[in-house]
């Protein structure tokens, strides 16, 4: 499948000198893992040292929002990834979950001037879950990557 982001992991992109934080659910653990090893390999890949990622666990989705915005005034970090797995049931569950992560993160990235970059899967199945955090399509070093732009971005235009 080609999508917009094709290509994206290959950019010629330098995190040294940037520092992550990574916040991740730990509903879902083993797809939020995944996803996190994806991040942390898509950081360190671009020359981010593993001393400049922190990582910390909340319990689900719905509080990925309150750990990013903390983390991001911390000052520690450049950036934030925020990592998760939002799976479609039965109820309504799935859109208060993955609706108020997604306007949450949002929020925290306006609130803080951090970009927080949306690694939150929300998917219909399990499978789309698992397919979203393999080795040879992973969300979360998609995730990281971005993130990595983002912060050459926001340095360029900040003029540092």
């Amino acid at each position: 499948m080609v999508g917009p982001n094709d290509g994206l992991i290959d950019s010629n992109i330098g995190g040294a000198g940037m520092r992550f934080g990574i916040v991740c659910a730990t509903f879902n653990f083993e797809i939020v893992d995944a996803l996190r090893s994806g991040a942390v390999r898509g950081l360190t890949s671009h020359g981010v040292r593993d001393t400049d990622i922190e990582t910390h666990w909340v319990p689900g989705a719905f509080e990925l929002p309150v750990a990013a915005k903390a983390l991001a005034q911390t000052g520690r970090v450049d950036a934030v990834i925020a990592l998760g797995a939002v799976i479609r049931g039965d109820t309504p569950h799935f859109e208060y979950v993955s609706g108020e992560a997604a306007s949450g993160l949002q929020r925290a990235a306006l609130d803080t001037g951090v970009h927080v970059a949306f690694g939150v899967l929300t998917v219909n199945t399990l499978d789309q879950a698992l397919e979203r955090c393999a080795d040879t399509d992973n969300k979360g070093e998609e995730a990281a990557v971005g993130a990595m732009m983002t912060v050459q971005a926001l340095r360029t235009i900040r003029g540092g």
